[in-house]
Order: structure tokens, then C-alpha cells, then sequence
């Protein structure tokens, strides 16, 4: 995630052309993955029965699993949130022609905080959870649900690298490439599960559920673990 709207300095415009040819291939078909590689564990059935009710997408990328969520779930309306102008006109570009699919352009929590009681379910799969401080963006996504609302967060069990999650609540400072090649960083959220129950807690969630996928790898990729929070949004 990230506020930028210039091309030159959106962090996630490289990063999401490169990942064009492998969600086409992928389409909106087949079904819901939430770990690193997309290729286990749980599915949509994580999310609760979404026919008739408004989804949320914060930090969606291209939005190749809300496209999926629109189309083959039945959800009435999912709104689709990057703070990344790149990733969003890619988005419309790939699935715009998708019924009740809405690509919105924003900082997911700036968006969200204005919206009290107006979703049903929200979820962030490596998105805006990953990048954007918690004490900030879960209180807005608990505004945005109403009571009873289902959040799912997926996100790393531990750095790339294999360095374990962070104990505290801190983020880490990371190396990308902006879109014109020149070497930055960003901030992200690479947090052990006791602090993420904590934030969500305090955010006024409730009924936690935590399960970790965990991906032994391939000879091309490294092994991988993926923490898949779900939370319900209390009432008050």
C-alpha cells in the first residue's frame, strides 16, 4: 500500500506488472487461496456466507480476489481498495467488466473510517494489514463493519528471509524499486500472533481464530508461513 499516484513513485506499480501474466492465467475461477503461494489451505468458506452482503478488499492490489468474490460468491457489492493508482487502473483494466465489483482509489483506512456500518465483511490478503500500522487501520475497519462483521486478515508468520516475526509492535523497514528503478523502502508489519490478538482486541474485535499455513517450498521457492486471523466486530 501506499499513498502515491505518480507512476514514478508508486511502489507497487512495478511489482504489480509483475504479476499480470500469472493472474490472468488465474482469472476469477477456481477458488480462494490465503497463503503465500495460493496454493493450500483454507478457502472463501473462511469468510462466512457473503450472498447479499457488502465485502470489503482493503489493499487489494490488481483485485483478481475480489473479482473472484464478486462474480463466483454472489456477494451483493465488493468494494475493492488500493492506495496504489497504479494497481487500481490495472485493476479496471483486467476486471472492470466484473458485476458488483468496485475499484475505489484511497488509503484503506482513511476510506474505511468514513463509512461507519456499511460492510459485512472485510478481509486484507497481504494488503493493507501488511502495511499500514494496525493501531490505524483496524479501528477503521471496525467502523466500516457493522456489528457482528467478519474481518480475515492473512499475512506473513515470518520475514521472507526466515527471521521470525516481531514480538513488539513494530514494523520493519523494507528494500523495493519504485516504478522509474530507483531503490527505496517501505514499512511493513511482520507481527507475532499474541501481538496481532492484542491490536485486534483493543481495535474491539472479538471471538479470534488464528490458523498458520505452513508451505515446505519447492527447489524454486522458499519454505513460507502464512498466520489467517479471523475476527468478528464487537458490538458498542
Amino acid at each position: 500500500m501506499t499513498s502515491s499516484t505518480s507512476p514514478g513513485t508508486d511502489l507497487w506499480h512495478r511489482y504489480g506488472q509483475s504479476l499480470v501474466c500469472d493472474d490472468v492465467k488465474r482469472g476469477v475461477d477456481g477458488r480462494l487461496f490465503w497463503d503465500w503461494y495460493q496454493r493450500t489451505g483454507p478457502g472463501a468458506e473462511i469468510l462466512g456466507e457473503l450472498a447479499g452482503r457488502t465485502v470489503v478488499d482493503a489493499g487489494t492490489g490488481n483485485g483478481r480476489q475480489a473479482a473472484h468474490i464478486a462474480e463466483a460468491l454472489n456477494a451483493a457489492r465488493v468494494i475493492a481498495i488500493d492506495a496504489s493508482a497504479g494497481q487500481i487502473d490495472r485493476g479496471r483494466e483486467m476486471f472492470g467488466h466484473v458485476a458488483r465489483l468496485e475499484f475505489v482509489h484511497a488509503d484503506a483506512a482513511d476510506h474505511l473510517a468514513a463509512a461507519p456500518d456499511s460492510v459485512d465483511v472485510a478481509y486484507s490478503l497481504f494488503g493493507a494489514a501488511d502495511f499500514t500500522d494496525p493501531r490505524t487501520l483496524l479501528p477503521a475497519i471496525a467502523t466500516a463493519l457493522r456489528p457482528g462483521g467478519t474481518l480475515v486478515i492473512a499475512t506473513l508468520a515470518h520475514y521472507s528471509s526466515g527471521q521470525p516475526p516481531e514480538t513488539d509492535l513494530r514494523p520493519a523497514s523494507i528494500p523495493v524499486r519504485r516504478a522509474d528503478g530507483a531503490r527505496t523502502t517501505m514499512l511493513r508489519w511482520v507481527l507475532d500472533i499474541p501481538v496481532w490478538e492484542k491490536v485486534l482486541t483493543e481495535a474491539g474485535f472479538g471471538d479470534l481464530t488464528t490458523v498458520t499455513i505452513r508451505e515446505a517450498g519447492t527447489e524454486q521457492q522458499k519454505p513460507m508461513a502464512t498466520n489467517l486471523f479471523r475476527a468478528v466486530r464487537q458490538p458498542g
